[in-house]
């Protein structure tokens, strides 16, 4: 429970900070751009449409985990099943892969070039670094020898047509 409170801490550093920090800077070094209301419309228009994909890929790859990765009576959000069907049979990290994208459509709901542009990367950087010494040596430690056999079979990210497919299916 303690490492999902401090997860959520770092997201919402991540959103709210990146934003004030995006907006502050775009006052400096490009307010002809912000002040373009055709820009705003625009790119809140991606971003809406990019987080609506966001929160898509999240449901289906959260019900894939509390379907087939939970077994007995166990707090919301955890597993003790590891989940090897559906989209988390072709990558391991479906779900945080749709969860790079939510600071950009964020980003772009803002209108913040400086988000998008610089911000938005060295968050995704951070983000990976997480997933990859963090999630993974959970896992790790929780699934032992099977999690160890599922890195060697199933990469981190896939970007495979059907692969991508399975991360829209409705479950």
């Amino acid at each position: 429970m303690v490492q999902n409170a401090i997860r959520i801490v770092v997201w919402v550093i991540f959103l709210i900070g990146g934003s004030v920090l995006g907006i502050s800077l775009d006052l400096h070094w490009c307010r002809s751009l912000v002040r373009n209301p055709f820009f705003h419309i625009m790119s809140a228009l991606v971003g809406f449409v990019l987080l609506q994909l966001v929160m898509r890929v999240s449901r289906t790859t959260g019900r894939l985990l509390a379907r087939y990765g939970r077994e007995g009576e166990l707090p919301r959000m955890q597993t003790n099943r590891l989940v090897t069907r559906g989209v988390y049979g072709c990558m391991r990290h479906p779900m945080h892969l749709g969860l790079l994208f939510f600071p950009l459509s964020v980003a772009l709901m803002v209108g913040s070039p400086t988000f998008i542009l610089f911000i938005w990367p060295i968050e995704v950087f951070l983000m990976l670094v997480m997933i990859k010494w963090v999630e993974e040596r959970e896992a790790l430690a929780k699934f032992g020898n099977a999690y160890r056999e599922y890195q060697k079979r199933v990469p981190f990210f896939n970007f495979k047509t059907e692969c991508l497919r399975k991360l829209f299916v409705r479950i």
